[in-house]
């Protein structure tokens, strides 16, 4: 059972949300054998950025490790250092091993899978979605769902990251598509789970057009009024920090003091610095 609590006060409900469906059976989907999960810990590391979408999450086992997940799109420079950077400094902060499951979805067909240096080695995990054929799942799902048979664990998940999948369907249309067939889950926490969830995913992939559309359908669809207020809401306050961030980087630019910029933005010194070294070309 899923212990999914929708509340107003958490800082990000898309992630929350993402995290309840996911910690106990996104393992066992990947083939990768770890114990069991536990709890969700809090992931951010301010110095650190990863995967460019807000999506990467940790979860903590029983046996006290760590088990990050982390997600490619292909939009950006598919540098596992990255992750091994996050890793390193996850360690640093809270002395726990860590495990890494680096996903990369059906645009990506080649990825590194590790560094071996003198010095240092790093093996994380590596998923192609590539390798998922999201067109037989799609037509497996959707026959289950006209035959009125219940999605279990396993079917939610393939619904929830079908649109990462190699599909023959446009990626932005098969969003939709898994949306509405989430509607087919009779329980009605996991339902809106796997709705919150799948936005999640979405809004790292799609563009600005794109996601309202699917925000849209969100919005049509009934019984889930209060999800999609906290969905649109979610888009919101992103939308709104990363018009800030592209305000800062112009400001820093053009050579404004971080007085200044912290003012006119409201971001803090730590995410200026951050944005500093961005430009400069620094690597966290």
């Amino acid at each position: 059972m899923l212990n999914v609590e929708i509340s107003r006060h958490t800082n990000d409900i898309i992630q929350k949300h993402t995290c309840a469906l996911l910690r106990e059976i996104m393992p066992e989907f990947y083939g990768i054998k770890i114990d069991k999960v536990k709890e969700l810990i809090n992931p951010e590391l301010p110095e650190v950025k990863v995967g460019g979408g807000g999506t990467d999450m940790v979860l903590l086992t029983d046996e006290d490790k760590y088990l990050h997940i982390g997600f490619e799109t292909g939009k950006e420079s598919d540098d596992i250092t990255k992750h091994l950077s996050y890793d390193t400094r996850l360690m640093q902060r809270d002395r726990r091993e860590v495990v890494t499951v680096i996903v990369y979805t059906a645009d990506v067909t080649q990825a590194p899978s590790s560094i071996n240096g003198e010095t240092l080695v790093y093996n994380p995990h590596i998923v192609l979605m590539a390798d998922y054929d999201g067109s037989a799942i799609y037509a497996d799902l959707n026959a289950k769902i006209e035959k009125g048979q219940p999605l279990d664990d396993k079917d939610i998940l393939n619904l929830l990251f079908l649109p990462l999948m190699k599909n023959t369907i446009p990626r932005a249309e098969l969003a939709t598509k898994s949306v509405e067939m989430a509607k087919a889950i009779s329980d009605q926490t996991k339902q809106e789970t796997c709705i919150a969830a799948a936005f999640a995913f979405a809004y790292k992939y799609l563009d600005e057009n794109e996601t309202n559309n699917l925000l849209e359908a969100i919005k049509m669809m009934d019984g889930i009024n209060k999800l999609s207020e906290m969905i649109a809401e979610e888009v919101e306050k992103r939308t709104a920090s990363t018009v800030k961030t592209d305000v800062a980087k112009e400001m820093l630019q053009a050579g404004e003091t971080f007085i200044r910029i912290m003012q006119y933005t409201k971001l803090d010194k730590e995410t200026l610095e951050e944005l500093q070294l961005e430009l400069e070309g620094v690597t966290a």
